[in-house]
C-alpha cells in the first residue's frame, strides 16, 4: 500500500511513483524484461516505464485527508 497525502499529488509526487513502479518491476521482473528486449529488439528503458504505469494500478493508494 501506498499512503499519500491529498495535497500531495503534485507532478513531483507522481514522478516519485513512477520512479518506485519502475524500481519495483524491475526487482520483479527484471530478468523476463531483459529476455523480452533481447528478443524482440526494443528499448529496456521504454519497457520497463511502460510496465511500471501499468503496475501503478496494481497498487493499492490510501490517502489521509
Amino acid at each position: 500500500m501506498v499512503y499519500l497525502n491529498f495535497t500531495d499529488l503534485s507532478e513531483e509526487a507522481q514522478n516519485r511513483l513512477l520512479e518506485l513502479s519502475k524500481k519495483d518491476v524491475e526487482r520483479k521482473f527484471g530478468d523476463s524484461i531483459r529476455k523480452y528486449v533481447r528478443e524482440n529488439y526494443t528499448s529496456f528503458e521504454t519497457t520497463v516505464e511502460e510496465e511500471a504505469i501499468r503496475n501503478l494500478y496494481s497498487y493499492k493508494f490510501i490517502f489521509n485527508i
